[in-house]
């Protein structure tokens, strides 16, 4: 197996601060790997180290088959990166950021020309094209900047919450334009708030917590960890989540998962029919009013809930 990324024993403290303790991966070349964490798990800083933006304090780290540490030029020569906060040239257009940009990538004048063309059209930006980016708001910077990212195919792909604060439309683009990649031959390591994001592309999860890797596998692999089909209840009053809670545990044998903001329950449906009847008798005796109930097959969210011991985070919910 070809690897694009491979980190083996990566630490790095801040301080007294331990921000990664050990993290261990190795992406498969022309993949997409999901890493998924609460916030402060350590996910952009390892990102930050694997793009040669920021160096370990302890183990090794190869992107496209070079050190980041001992040839940090010949990483960035065979990486993209779009970071958090979007890095465009304000006093540039929409289309002169991506023109220059394509002459830096060596593309004559005409292709960079046909290529911000491609690229403002599929990320919704041509009739802002002529505008200067200090004129943009936050969500357009950010295509900008992805958009900016996708230019070439490079090596390997770094998206550190790519979508963040976008629409649907906008997030589906960009989802299309990260499945074009890779179908080229990028490898792309995605760190995500948006389960389903996560869910739609990677080929790989690693979950990280408290600086180190606490599971990994396919998405359809993680949900198989916690059980089979779930029973989804939601409440229509808040207040009712302790008493509909300690249902589910009786009846399903385990705790469920809460999500408070959300009024949802979930728990395992081992018994699928007979569970959901036996539910909806105990909470009807104890009159509590459900908006929704239902057998499903588990999510992401559970996954992250169950592993981590956190609730989703907040942009998941939005």
């Amino acid at each position: 197996m070809e690897t694009s990324i491979l980190t083996e024993g990566l630490v790095k403290r801040y301080g007294s601060t331990l921000a990664l303790n050990g993290v261990d991966l190795a992406v498969r070349s022309g993949t997409v790997r999901g890493l998924l964490g609460p916030n402060g798990a350590g996910k952009s800083t390892a990102v930050r180290i694997m793009s040669s933006l920021l160096r370990p304090t302890a183990g090794r780290v190869e992107v496209a088959g070079f050190d980041v540490v001992r040839q940090p030029m010949e990483v960035r020569y065979r990486i993209g990166l779009t970071g958090q906060n979007a890095a465009v040239d304000d006093v540039l257009t929409g289309r002169g950021n991506l023109e220059m940009f394509g002459k830096l990538y060596h593309l004559s004048a005409k292709q960079a020309r046909r290529r911000a063309d491609e690229l403002l059209e599929q990320f919704g930006l041509t009739e802002a094209a002529g505008k200067q980016a200090k004129t943009y708001s936050g969500g357009m910077r950010r295509r900008l900047d992805l958009a900016i990212s996708f230019i070439m195919a490079p090596q390997v792909l770094f998206l550190d919450e790519p979508t963040t604060g976008m629409d649907p439309r906008h997030r589906m683009e960009v989802w299309r334009g990260v499945r074009e990649l890779v179908g080229k031959g990028t490898t792309v390591l995605l760190t995500t708030h948006y389960l389903d994001e996560a869910d739609q592309l990677a080929d790989v999860i690693s979950v990280i917590d408290h600086g180190k890797v606490i599971a990994e596998g396919p998405p359809a692999e993680l949900k198989s960890r916690i059980g089979g089909d779930q029973l989804d209840v939601v409440l229509s009053n808040q207040d009712d989540i302790g008493r509909a809670a300690a249902i589910l545990a009786a009846v399903a044998g385990v705790q469920p998962v809460v999500q408070k903001e959300l009024s949802r329950i979930s728990a395992p449906a081992v018994h699928r029919a007979a569970t959901l009847t036996e539910v909806v008798r105990q909470l009807d005796a104890e009159a509590i009013v459900v908006s929704d109930i239902g057998i499903r097959q588990p999510t992401l969210d559970e996954v992250f809930v169950r592993l981590t011991g956190r609730d989703v985070p907040q942009e998941e919910l939005v």
